[in-house]
């Protein structure tokens, strides 16, 4: 069983930067691809960004380009969302997840840390 701990969410202003971490633990595996979600109230949770893990390409959607930048540590099974330029529509709760199984999808989530970027 992976555990996702998702940490660096916080209040800020629009403009401001915030860094989220995102560490996997427990027992062995490999590690495909990790990425991140958001989900507001009443929305379906929606993808932000993702890297695979052995070559480190990434994917982001297009509101968050030039913004955000999704990075890994792979000493540390560690994702980050270095996110600047914040706007209010990225207020989220935010979730960390990861890809184990090589089918391409995603097998495990972290509980979520909640962004809040006041205008």
């Amino acid at each position: 069983q992976v555990q996702l701990v998702e940490s660096g969410g916080g209040l800020v202003q629009a403009g401001d930067s915030l860094r989220l971490s995102c560490a996997a633990s427990g027992g062995a595996f490999s590690i495909d691809s990790m990425g991140w979600f958001r989900q507001t109230p009443g929305k379906e949770r929606e993808f932000v960004a993702a890297i695979t893990w052995k070559i480190g390409i990434t994917y982001y959607t297009d509101s968050v380009k030039g913004r955000f930048t999704i990075s890994r540590d792979k000493a540390k099974n560690t994702v980050y969302l270095q996110m600047n330029t914040l706007e209010p529509e990225d207020t989220a709760v935010y979730y960390c997840t990861i890809g184990i199984s090589g089918g391409g999808e995603y097998d495990y989530w972290g509980q979520g840390t909640q962004v809040t970027v006041s205008s």
